[in-house]
């Protein structure tokens, strides 16, 4: 019952971040490109600051719920008189999923950071560029995601 709930927590959490990740990237960034730099600046600004709080969460959750996943297999397999060893696809997904976990943190306590400052002082040219390298971080973390999820899915074991 509580690997199924940590699995289930694990599988929400990567939901919200990838399809968060998706629908700004994809949907919200091309349809507020048409509003001046002001206002778009500023919804950005709003919209990200809590999908982040979001994401927070979600990459958190994510990480606590794989290594207390990993950690019930590896002593199951231990108690039962077996040696753990790690699966390829599970070491490959630990490895993205940190790595995603530090691009997020990056972007969340840096480059959103001198976005929001950007934009508390109407400097639109220095919100632009901050936003643009949340963009880019962003799009390197969707890719990693879907690369996980593709991992998951093919379920390699070896």
């Amino acid at each position: 019952m509580i690997y199924a709930t940590l699995k289930t927590l694990h599988l929400l959490s990567i939901v919200v971040w990838i399809g968060g990740m998706v629908f700004a990237h994809f949907f919200l960034r091309p349809a507020v490109a048409q509003l001046e730099a002001p206002l778009r600046l500023r919804l950005m600004h709003d919209v990200l600051g809590r999908f982040f709080q979001a994401v927070l969460v979600a990459s958190l959750l994510t990480l606590a719920s794989g290594v207390w996943m990993l950690g019930r297999v590896a002593k199951q397999v231990v108690q039962s008189g077996g040696n753990f060893e790690m699966p390829l696809a599970w070491t490959v997904m630990a490895v993205l999923g940190v790595v995603m976990v530090a691009i997020f943190m990056h972007i969340r306590f840096a480059l959103y950071k001198r976005f929001s400052r950007a934009v508390a002082v109407s400097e639109w040219a220095a919100a632009g560029a901050a936003l643009a390298q949340i963009r880019t971080w962003v799009s390197v973390n969707l890719g990693l995601g879907v690369l996980v999820v593709l991992v998951a899915l093919m379920r390699w074991s070896t």
